[in-house]
């Protein structure tokens, strides 16, 4: 049982700070990016460094403590915090060095993705992220990684070179293709089930300038758009990505006002390759039908990275559900349309992100991310400011899952995963490796004290 004396002597050994229930800034903290999600840990430790890590693991499980490590704390299933146990927060570990000759990128687990792209692109590099630049590097990383360099670089897993990670035990390690390969296996992609990353180190591309944003078409010729768009972006260069999304445009500039809060379709593309050959990449693309609406040219890549920012700020209600597609068939695209017309929110969104190119000629073994064939990571996503709408967005995103799954490719990208999907979900999510990861989680963690997550239970 943990008494005033144990907890005394735990704030002796940090240099960071636990905040406790009474404490005037305690709900503040308790906060997670989807605020659907209300828990109420017994404490909530801000680690300064890696000891302060190390001693919060050896404090919970010598106290058994449930543990939930956040790192940017965006997790939609909320595995970032949990009722009665100890939050292991590594928010404060947040630094970046660029290795600009071997570009290379090494990170701390409390960054985010906007601190990286800060970090790099002074040197006119990058590395594949997501599509929010708020989205912790820790969350996205172990789930895999998909995000507009996907096609081109890959995911984020198949750019990380290494990781330092502390066990369940205490024990603090590397992980790289050298040293505890077997680990570092299971960490690109088996989310945080294996130990608490502190820092990452990542290959960096030379990519600068980008040549993309959205292009936005009249709902009424959704059918033809999804039609062209499922055979152009599988035969396009891997220079090229774009993720289809149905959306409803926000009220407020750059976008016009007579599409002001109009349900549309589009495509959000990313153009990595040389300036110079841009618009000729495009001219199909604009040749095939004019937008309503196209915001397409050249930016800075962490603009386009942060471009949605502002739209989605912590604290909205968030529900998700999610598979991975191997065919865009007319009858699923019948489907999409059906629920596409009903977002019933201006947040509410379905979005539909390739994972070929660069991302599928890696080997479905030689990562945990296990999906390596599909065509597309397809997530449909419930949000809205005001809790009074949550059964409504609830119930849409089910019914429009429920609607689609049959035409999936049985498993879903980790990081789309709610946390209320159960055991069977996460196997099928793994397929063939989930048995290698059992035998990993074996080695590491047998006791199973990474449990807030999309959990691989050990054997036995």
């Amino acid at each position: 049982m943990l008494n005033e004396n144990s907890i005394a002597d735990f704030k002796a050994k940090l240099r960071g700070r636990l905040i406790e229930p009474g404490d005037k800034d305690y709900d503040e903290a308790r906060k997670v990016h989807n605020g659907m999600i209300h828990k109420k840990p017994r404490a909530i430790v801000r680690c300064a460094d890696v000891a302060d890590v190390i001693n919060s693991v050896n404090f919970a499980r010598e106290n058994g403590l449930l543990a939930a490590i956040r790192g940017g704390g965006h997790n939609a299933g909320g595995l970032g915090i949990c009722d009665d146990g100890l939050v292991i927060d590594l928010s404060p570990i947040k630094y970046t060095r660029v290795d600009p000759t071997v570009r290379t990128v090494t990170v701390g687990g409390g960054c985010t993705w906007g601190d990286v792209d800060h970090a790099t692109h002074v040197f006119g590099l990058a590395t594949p992220s997501g599509i929010i630049s708020t989205t912790g590097v820790g969350g996205l990383t172990l789930g895999g990684g998909i995000g507009y360099l996907t096609r081109k670089c890959g995911l984020s897993i198949d750019n990380l070179l290494s990781a330092d990670v502390v066990l369940a035990n205490g024990n603090f390690v590397k992980a790289s293709a050298d040293e505890n390969s077997d680990l570092f296996w299971a960490l690109r992609g088996g989310g945080g089930n294996f130990g608490v990353v502190t820092s990452f180190t990542f290959k960096l591309h030379p990519i600068d300038m980008i040549y993309g944003g959205p292009m936005f078409y009249e709902l009424s010729e959704t059918a033809g758009v999804m039609k062209w768009y499922r055979d152009f972006i599988h035969a396009a260069p891997d220079d090229l990505n774009g993720f289809f999304a149905f959306l409803t445009v926000p009220p407020v500039a750059p976008f016009p006002e007579h599409l002001h809060m109009k349900k549309m379709c589009g495509i959000v593309w990313a153009y990595a390759g040389p300036q110079e050959k841009a618009e000729e990449t495009f001219k199909p693309i604009r040749d095939f039908k004019k937008p309503a609406l196209d915001f397409v040219g050249p930016l800075p890549q962490p603009a386009l990275q942060s471009m949605f920012d502002a739209l989605y700020p912590p604290g909205l209600q968030w529900y998700w559900r999610a598979d991975f597609v191997n065919e865009l068939s007319d009858d699923a695209i019948k489907q999409h349309i059906h629920f596409g017309e009903k977002l019933p929110t201006m947040h509410s969104t379905m979005h539909m992100y390739p994972i070929d190119g660069a991302a599928s000629r890696v080997g479905k073994r030689d990562t945990a991310w296990n999906y390596r064939d599909s065509k597309w990571a397809q997530v449909i996503v419930g949000v809205d400011p005001d809790p009074v709408n949550k059964e409504k967005i609830i119930s849409w995103t089910k019914s429009y899952y429920d609607a689609l799954h049959p035409y999936s490719a049985g498993g879903a990208y980790v990081n789309f995963l709610m946390g209320d999907e159960g055991e069977e979900r996460v196997k099928k999510t793994y397929g063939d490796n989930y048995e290698r990861l059992v035998a990993i989680k074996n080695k590491y963690d047998p006791d199973n004290f990474f449990r807030v997550n999309q959990n691989i239970k050990p054997a036995g």
